[in-house]
């Protein structure tokens, strides 16, 4: 597990980060969504222990991970900006990482390298932006560390690719209880991967939720009545959201569906429809209702 505490970080009179909590529980696939600048890599940086807190606290597995290097075994992490040896192969990065990870199985990173069809022998230089990812992200698998960290995680990779790759994570955690911490700045990348899910703004952690709860306690009512109405018949629904044309009103409404559509049917509608909003949809609105709001490029409602 890793709990962070009134974590902030500072370069300069920039703050990164500002007093960042959460807890990330043991063997689940943690999201965290952001614009670029809103603290990603920095918040990985520290939690593998790369840069030193300048106020907080990390704890992993209840020890501070900062020198430790006993834990940092424990760890792979992928940054954003991704480094190897002048003109290395696969082979010779290999051979680097099980110097470093005690844990590093040679058997999985061929198997690895023969699934994603790379050639371990050749130079990475020559290879593209999404090789290189590629490359990565088999060298920090074939470590099988207890907790992996990836950074703008699916960032160069084709939808084949990033369905691979979302596939090997899932596994890892379901059949070693591994930890995933997998950032993006596009909701949309993360949202079929993921068990909880948490939003950084300007250094800030403004959100954080498990995704199955998002989506299951936010709905879309679309009701009408005979009679003429207003938003006030509907006191006593948490309503996010309300619009009304005609005799037709549309709601975005917090709760349990069956009790709110029990209750609503005890006002004879002459139509009712209950209807599930996308992970997107409901970001925006619980966002939206906590006084933010954001560019649709972060959600991922836009791509190139």
């Amino acid at each position: 597990m890793i709990s962070v505490k009134g974590l902030t970080k500072k370069f300069d009179d920039y703050k990164a980060l500002e007093n960042v909590n959460c807890t990330i529980p043991e063997g689940c696939i943690y999201g965290m969504v952001g614009s670029n600048g809103a603290g990603k890599s920095t918040f990985l940086r520290l939690i593998s222990g790369v840069y030193k807190p300048d106020e907080g606290e990390i704890l992993v597995d209840d020890e501070p991970i900062y020198e430790n290097q006993a834990m940092k075994g424990q760890i792979a992490f992928v940054s954003d900006d991704i480094f190897f040896l002048n003109n290395a192969t696969m082979n010779r990065m290999a051979d680097m990482y099980a110097r470093f990870y005690k844990s590093f199985d040679r058997e999985r990173f061929n198997t690895l390298t023969e699934t994603f069809k790379l050639n371990p022998k050749k130079s990475i230089n020559t290879f593209s932006k999404g090789m290189k990812r590629q490359v990565a992200i088999i060298l920090a698998l074939s470590c099988k560390p207890k907790y992996l960290f990836l950074d703008e995680t699916f960032d160069g990779l084709d939808p084949v690719m990033r369905g691979l790759v979302k596939s090997i994570i899932c596994s890892d955690v379901e059949e070693r209880k591994a930890t995933a911490i997998l950032t993006s700045h596009s909701l949309r990348e993360l949202e079929d991967t993921c068990d909880q899910l948490a939003l950084l703004h300007k250094g800030g952690l403004v959100f954080e939720s498990d995704i199955e709860n998002m989506k299951t306690s936010l709905f879309k009512v679309q009701t009408a009545f005979s009679e003429e109405y207003d938003e006030s018949k509907f006191e006593g629904l948490e309503r996010l959201h309300f619009s009304k044309s005609g005799s037709v009103c549309n709601m975005i409404v917090k709760g349990d569906r069956q009790v709110v559509a029990d209750q609503i049917k005890t006002m004879n509608p002459i139509i009712l429809d209950i209807l599930p909003l996308s992970l997107e949809e409901v970001f925006t609105y619980e966002m939206a209702a906590l006084g933010y709001t954001f560019d649709v490029e972060l959600l991922g409602k836009e791509e190139q």
